[in-house]
């Protein structure tokens, strides 16, 4: 998935784990136009206000021993879970034929899970995957970085 064309109605999901914009590109290939359709959040807190409880304690099958259970990350699970949210969203619109052909933008941890949650989407709808966090930029540097990937 190398081709970074953005053709007319072309789709540009972008996401991290907290923010997605949901963008089509009302211009052509050549003048990207990429306008907001949609776009989803979530507040983006520390593991620390998520979870509150210690991690468990485990008993030893033998003798008086006791280990700690490995604390979960709730940010990292908050995350994980919009990902799939936004991937659910995007399932939805390819199935109704409103995403014909889209390329995924999110830095490379959100792109992994998002890859793996669109794995059953039709061949060729995914064009292009960039490994970058541009979702918090303004649409027109997106278009910018986008434009230099050419």
């Amino acid at each position: 998935m190398t081709r970074f064309d953005i053709g007319r109605k072309s789709w540009v999901i972008l996401s991290d784990g907290a923010k997605a914009l949901f963008l089509r590109n009302e211009g052509d290939a050549d003048l990207v136009n990429l306008a907001v359709v949609d776009h989803m959040s979530q507040p983006d807190e520390a593991s620390r206000d998520i979870g509150s409880d210690r991690p468990g304690r485990v008993h030893q099958s033998q003798g008086d021993g006791r280990s700690a259970m490995e604390d979960t990350d709730w940010h990292v699970q908050a995350e994980a879970d919009f990902l799939k949210g936004v991937a659910d969203k995007v399932t939805q619109m390819v199935n109704a034929h409103e995403i014909k052909s889209m390329m995924l933008v999110a830095p490379p941890k959100a792109l992994g899970i998002l890859r793996a949650e669109l794995a059953s989407l039709p061949d060729g709808v995914i064009h292009a995957e960039v490994d970058k966090d541009l979702v918090k930029l303004t649409v027109p540097e997106i278009e910018k970085h986008l434009a230099a990937l050419h």
